[in-house]
């Protein structure tokens, strides 16, 4: 894009064309009030505070696109006078109950009717009865709302939900005379929110969607709120800890607000998480999934050394999870150096040999995608991945794109999403046979690719799948008949799509010219996932797309990058967050506690292929992975020493702890951590034929966790707390003659048992249900022992045996 420059208020400003007057202005340090505008989403011009003299006539600044030699002007006595208007008359009947609303001493209306002077009222009219709404996690009081909509504009515009909408006040109707005597901006705001409150979009009494909170975080003011949170705690008394979001790999900024436990309880206590709304999303596993800290009395000192006896004697082999820091995944690779240990990961041992194979094709040490570059493309592809619930940040982007860039995209999944599927008119979802990604990337090379930059086997290979036919058919308007080629692409019928698909693919890329693909864990545990990532790596050098290898854990790309890792256990395993003969367990249920994610500090290297800080948010009075290390002769007195000590040959670098910055600055650039060093890597093009697509004989069983749940630490949460199951399409529970919540038995070929409950998710199609991995009660591994997402089983009704 080319750069445009304009002055505001007297300052000279550069920006880039397709910005607006409001963003510049903020990255330029000038301040423009708005209490209805977020970046990134569409400005709805509801609070019309961001008005100014743009070229001499008046614009709102949200949504006035830069001219080159424009000139803003964003103070006058005129402009003033109206903002002061707007302020009275958001003022107006607002309930005058500062001393017990949760948004107190953050709230935006409180701050910009002292900012503006707002110290008498020219208006009033009758007050309507607006009735507060408990919607799950959130509370609604309508009374307190402004209507504002930057809760319908996350929705829809960020996150994809849609759920919720204005719908009818039934306020008073302002007499004719206000029109007069109030300012025209002034008057059209209040106007509008006499008529309008904020409603469900489906029309009913039930918030569907999926919990994510956003709309509690965006609201300027006390109307929607966390239920958890609601009259617990004084905003202005809660510290906020910035953090790293520690459940999944898009490792979003957070904060943890702590405080005293009570008046009795000095112990500090997490209330919530706040998020700079702004620039990052959060999940509602994140949101919602905060106190999942590990309780301890004090040292155990006999277990501590019962663990370093057992690591010095009998352990050869360390099994541990990707829900640990960069500086713990160096320890223990520093463990394995020093005393020979095997390190097990299966999770980042996948990720690790899959992001090896595609960097040989590359020819870079890591891939080129990211959750920014999402936004910003106009084209989005998902692959091999639950979008929603496997990685959500993704999915946020993939609509932001698709919203925002007048974008296009495929899905592409055998379960169907509704959601996704909503995300925009403009979105093909591909259902396709299990199995199928490897054909699918060779689809993507065939429509994609710039067949100059193909091995010439690969271009033979592609060529191979096409059949060009004749055809005849009739012209619509003369009648008359002739002959046409037609081109089948065999590769369709492979995966499962229908005929037309290319043409449909045709029709969304007009115009298009900036390109993404998410790409999920499916393909990593897939049996031809060595081919898949050449493919991918042979799609990101020869086509627009950048692509984004989302890793499946919240530090899995950490983890694969630090250590080295094998593929089967030993004789005798130590287990951290995972089974062992001798357990270390941050969960409290093993052989010595050891600290939360929330209970430390140090980094995750995240999807964006950021090394990001996290920090102490509550206490742990016990041992940690440090103390052990130390016992074993390694040296260190802070976990946090080894950041400065990240492998450099895998693209951290010498920077220590203290020194790593965590925010957004006004502009939304992310100060956070460092960008992972991206090597350059001598190319290869040796990749294999597709190999026969598996025939998978249902009823088939997919292994993915619902919406917010990510592991048992999520459900350990007390907002988020609750038993797994079956969850299935309501097309499935009826195919079976069940309803929701009955019973299922599950069996598998190899005589593997699974009795559960089967839940509806409203929100899938198709015939394929899945079993989840939070609930530690429920042993889904007997079913997934290849590592594939996918597995062949026999579901029956309990009452049908």
């Amino acid at each position: 894009m080319s750069e445009i420059t304009l002055t505001i208020d007297g300052k000279l400003c550069v920006a880039k064309e397709g910005e607006s007057v409001l963003n510049v202005a903020r990255r330029n340090g000038i301040f423009i009030p708005a209490l209805c505008y977020l970046n990134n989403c569409s400005p709805t011009l509801a609070c019309r505070l961001c008005l100014a003299d743009v070229d001499g006539k008046r614009a709102y600044t949200c949504n006035a696109k830069i001219k080159e030699g424009m000139v803003v002007v964003t103070k006058s006595e005129e402009i003033e006078k109206e903002r002061r208007a707007i302020m009275e008359v958001y003022d107006i009947n607002h309930p005058l109950e500062c001393g017990v609303c949760d948004q107190s001493g953050e709230c935006e209306l409180q701050n910009y009717t002292l900012e503006m002077g707002v110290d008498s009222q020219s208006h009033c009219i009758a007050d309507t009865q607006r009735p507060s709404k408990d919607w799950g996690f959130i509370h609604y009081d309508a009374s307190l709302c402004i209507v504002c909509e930057r809760c319908i504009t996350v929705c829809k515009d960020m996150i994809g939900d849609s759920a919720l909408k204005t719908v009818p006040r039934g306020g008073a109707e302002l007499d004719k005379e206000w029109k007069e005597k109030t300012q025209k901006d002034a008057y059209a705001m209040w106007n509008k929110m006499q008529k309008s409150i904020v409603g469900l979009a489906s029309g009913g009494d039930t918030l569907e969607c999926s919990d994510c909170g956003e709309c509690t975080a965006v609201c300027p003011v006390g109307a929607l709120v966390g239920s958890d949170f609601q009259y617990s705690s004084n905003a202005w008394e809660l510290k906020k800890i910035p953090a790293s979001n520690p459940h999944s790999s898009d490792c979003s900024l957070m904060y943890y607000d702590v405080k005293h436990t009570n008046t009795s309880i000095s112990k500090p206590k997490i209330y919530r998480v706040s998020s700079e709304y702004n620039y990052a999303p959060l999940h509602g596993g994140a949101r919602y999934g905060y106190d999942f800290q590990n309780e301890v009395d004090g040292k155990d000192e006999e277990a501590f050394d019962k663990a370093v006896a057992f690591l010095k004697n009998e352990a050869d082999t360390i099994a541990f999870s990707s829900y640990i820091t960069n500086e713990e995944a160096l320890i223990l690779q520093k463990l394995k150096e020093k005393y020979g240990y095997k390190l097990i990961n299966p999770d980042a041992y996948r990720y690790q040999t899959f992001l090896k194979n595609f960097t040989k094709t590359s020819g870079k040490s890591l891939y080129s995608g990211d959750l920014d570059k999402v936004r910003a493309s106009n084209f989005v592809v998902s692959l091999g991945g639950m979008l929603r619930s496997d990685s959500p940040n993704a999915g946020y982007a993939m609509n932001n794109a698709l919203s925002m860039n007048k974008g296009a995209g495929i899905y592409f999944h055998p379960i169907g999403d509704k959601v996704v599927s909503g995300y925009s008119k403009n979105i093909l979802s591909a259902l396709h046979v299990v199995g199928a990604e490897e054909a699918i990337v060779y689809l993507l090379l065939d429509l994609f690719a710039d067949k100059e930059k193909l091995p010439a086997s690969i271009k033979e290979y592609l060529a191979d799948f096409h059949t060009i036919t004749k055809k005849t058919i009739t012209d619509g308007e003369e009648g008359q008949t002739k002959e046409i080629e037609v081109d089948t692409n065999a590769l369709l019928e492979m995966i499962g799509l229908e005929e037309d698909f290319c043409e449909k693919v045709e029709k969304l890329l007009d115009k298009k010219d900036t390109f993404s693909l998410i790409v999920g864990e499916d393909v990593y545990t897939h049996k031809q996932s060595a081919n898949i990532a050449k493919l991918l790596g042979l799609l990101e050098r020869t086509t627009p797309f950048d692509v984004l290898l989302v890793p499946s854990k919240t530090n899995t790309l950490g983890v694969a990058l630090i250590c080295d890792l094998s593929k089967t256990r030993g004789h005798k395993t130590l287990g951290y967050n995972e089974k062992g003969d001798f357990t270390l367990c941050a969960l409290g249920k093993g052989d010595l506690d050891m600290p939360a994610l929330n209970q430390q500090e140090g980094t995750f290297s995240s999807m964006n292929k950021r090394v990001v800080p996290t920090n102490v948010a509550v206490p742990f009075d016990g041992y940690c992975l440090n103390d052990i290390a130390n016992a074993l002769d390694l040296e260190r007195e802070w976990t946090v020493d080894y950041t400065a000590h990240l492998p450099k040959k895998a693209g951290f670098k010498a920077v220590a702890f203290d020194s790593l910055p965590n925010e957004f600055d006004n502009a939304g650039n992310e100060n956070r951590g460092y960008l992972l060093e991206i090597f350059e890597l001598t190319c290869s093009d040796e990749i294999e034929s597709m190999s026969d697509i598996k025939v998978y004989k249902e009823p088939l069983v997919y292994r993915a966790n619902p919406i917010n749940q990510f592991s048992p630490f999520t459900n350990k949460a007390h907002q988020l707390n609750e038993a797994g199951a079956l969850y299935a399409s309501q097309e499935f529970v009826a195919s079976l003659g069940l309803k929701h919540k009955d019973m299922v038995n599950i069996t598998n070929h190899q005589g593997d048992k699974l009795v559960v409950a089967v839940m509806v998710d409203s929100s899938i199609e198709g015939m394929i249900p899945y079993l989840p991995t939070f609930d530690r009660k429920i042993d889904v591994s007997p079913f997934f022992k290849d590592g594939y997402r996918f597995a062949e089983v026999t579901i029956k009704g309990v009452s049908h045996e």
